[in-house]
């Protein structure tokens, strides 16, 4: 049989061009079938100082300020630390009692005229000297603390990353957060070669009551998945949207709202303690309870051991998965959690210690 002249080019050629045909529409498919992110990124910090354990200070009093409507807090998800109104000076024990009065409306005329000659008290101390305010809602008159101060500046914490995945994990974490006024981001980004590399995102705002997340977005081998918070709804990747609980955290805020509601009080970080946190993630939006099983010493590679207390997630009523996340908040590290252990299941987890903490 008579071999064509040419043939054998003309079909390699034909090959290329449909080769090169079915990757330009896998890439383009690709390219509009990725979901576009939702993120404002805030440009990388200057970070110029380490911090190492230090004694911690006592919780600040702050401003009293009002809430924008949609950042009011119930408080029923977390229990909070109480400070009592100082009592008012009680007399000297050597004053002598008043004379009896001649009668009842006698008696209540002169209360009223010492009320009205006295100097008037400040609205903390009128709300009742018995009485005992939450932190968060405390009037100290003296108190010059505006909310948004006590909130970290620019913070990296870099961790060693080791674990079990179908065999030993070894690679490094870093964890960023940024705030700019009153809008924040914070970000996990987490590295194990070519078997695993994530990325997880959280962006809102700081008000009083705490962090209102907007956006929440995660990137794991290339396929993002977000959900946007808005101020009453939350809109999940399939597009369902289900209410928005007060207080509600995501994946990452939860990091950073635990450890400022720690700092502040408003959240006893004590052992045989438990709280409340609403978490809202790709798969949907659970109430968790978190333990305070014990207070532990994590040795660290650099830092040395560090006091820590352990907090421990419970199982929800109706799990979305296996994946449980497991806290070690230092009190001597303005209450960052120095170590994260990711559960995936009974046999894989992955273990985060901090090695180094940047802060601007």
């Amino acid at each position: 049989m008579a071999r064509i002249p040419g043939l054998g080019r003309t079909v390699a050629a034909l090959t290329l061009v449909v080769l090169l045909a079915h990757w330009a529409v896998l890439a383009w498919l690709a390219a509009h079938w990725q979901e576009t992110s939702v993120l404002r990124p805030m440009a990388a910090p200057m970070l110029t100082r380490e911090i190492v354990p230090t004694a911690p200070a006592p919780p600040p009093v702050l401003e009293r300020k009002a809430a924008p409507a949609h950042a009011t807090r119930a408080h029923k998800a977390t229990k909070s630390i109480a400070i009592e109104a100082a009592a008012p000076p009680q007399p000297p024990a050597s004053a002598a009692p008043p004379e009896p009065t001649a009668s009842a409306p006698e008696a209540t005329s002169s209360a009223a005229t010492a009320a009205a000659s006295a100097p008037e008290a400040p609205a903390s101390i009128q709300a009742g000297t018995d009485s005992v305010t939450p932190l968060d809602d405390s009037a100290n008159p003296h108190a010059t603390t505006n909310y948004l101060d006590i909130w970290p500046d620019d913070t990296r914490l870099t961790y060693r990353l080791s674990g079990n995945y179908r065999g030993a994990l070894h690679g490094d974490a870093q964890v960023l957060w940024q705030r700019q006024g009153d809008q924040y981001q914070s970000r996990i980004e987490v590295n194990i070669g070519w078997l695993l590399s994530m990325s997880m995102t959280s962006q809102g705002s700081i008000t009083p009551p705490g962090l209102f997340p907007r956006v929440y977005e995660e990137l794991v081998r290339s396929r993002r998945r977000s959900i946007v918070l808005d101020e009453h709804s939350i809109v999940l990747p399939n597009g369902n949207q289900v209410a928005r609980p007060q207080g509600v955290q995501d994946t990452i805020s939860q990091f950073v709202e635990l450890a400022w509601q720690f700092n502040t009080g408003q959240t006893a970080l004590q052992v045989g303690h438990s709280f409340d946190v609403w978490l809202a993630r790709p798969g949907g939006v659970d109430l968790w309870t978190y333990d305070v099983p014990e207070e532990v010493t994590v040795p660290t590679p650099r830092l040395g051991p560090v006091q820590a207390f352990h907090i421990k997630p419970r199982p929800p009523g109706s799990p979305r998965g296996t994946i449980m996340v497991e806290m070690w908040f230092a009190p001597s590290l303005q209450y960052l959690p120095v170590r994260v252990r990711l559960n995936l299941d009974e046999q894989n987890y992955v273990d985060l210690i901090v090695d180094k903490i940047e802060q601007r």
